[in-house]
């Protein structure tokens, strides 16, 4: 099929992306306006390289991969109910994408680049300003059930594609695209949403140089598999204002 009948084909069935986006390689905006750009199809693995599985995963944890890229850290969540379907989100530039929710039996598991659009801060070994704030915890400013950046307290709803909800941030978190393969193994397949990465590859030259090697080398996509681990265990100081 063309690509162009392809994407057609999309639009009309009100379809945001290809029903199996592991199998795409090539960027993709559709027709109907949905942002959407494949990565390598890549396996979530603990420590000891054993395969996560999507029914063991605590409710409401933080938990630290990197994908699509070696240095830019994401963060996956299994929330307490449903995340929301067909949430029409909109980039700072305009454009429109459609998130259509979590994954796992109930769908409550949820993904995101963990890169605040606002300044670019995000998960570090050191410390972590950025993360998932349950929902009976608290911070200054909001309640818990959020994406909170405490840098300028930005936030962003999980259940709702990573919308933002408050703060200076003017864009939604992206998406991490997550299969769950009837093993009950996940994979991260692609990313949702706009995008941060060169912007922050431009911007974290030295903390590349300490943790990466370099620049060149966390710019690497992630492939076959990425270590998954807790917040807690990424990050010394969790930080909450």
């Amino acid at each position: 099929m063309e690509r162009r009948n392809f994407l057609r084909l999309s639009a009309t069935s009100a379809m945001a992306v290809a029903i199996a986006p592991s199998l795409i390689t090539q960027r993709l905006y559709a027709e109907d306006g949905s942002l959407f750009q494949p990565f390598e199809k890549v396996q979530l693995k603990d420590a000891e390289g054993n395969p996560i599985k999507a029914s063991a995963l605590a409710v409401e944890e933080n938990y630290v991969f990197n994908y699509p890229y070696v240095g830019t850290p994401a963060i996956m969540v299994n929330l307490t109910s449903p995340a929301e379907k067909d949430i029409e989100l909109t980039a700072e530039d305009g454009t429109k994408y459609i998130y259509r929710g979590g994954v796992g039996v109930k769908d409550t598991i949820v993904a995101y680049s963990a890169i605040c659009p606002h300044q670019l801060t995000h998960p570090q070994p050191e410390m972590s300003m950025f993360h998932y704030i349950d929902e009976k915890g608290t911070t200054k400013a909001y309640s818990g059930g959020a994406f909170v950046c405490m840098s300028h307290l930005s936030r962003f709803e999980p259940k709702q594609g990573g919308k933002v909800v408050g703060g200076p941030a003017t864009q939604g978190l992206a998406s991490i695209i997550l299969e769950v393969d009837a093993e009950d193994n996940i994979w991260a397949v692609a990313v949702l949403g706009p995008v941060k990465f060169q912007d922050y590859f431009d911007a974290f030259k030295d903390e590349f140089k300490k943790f990466y090697g370099n620049r060149r080398k966390a710019k690497k996509l992630t492939k076959e598999e990425t270590k998954v681990q807790t917040l807690k265990n990424f990050s010394a100081d969790i930080i909450r204002l």
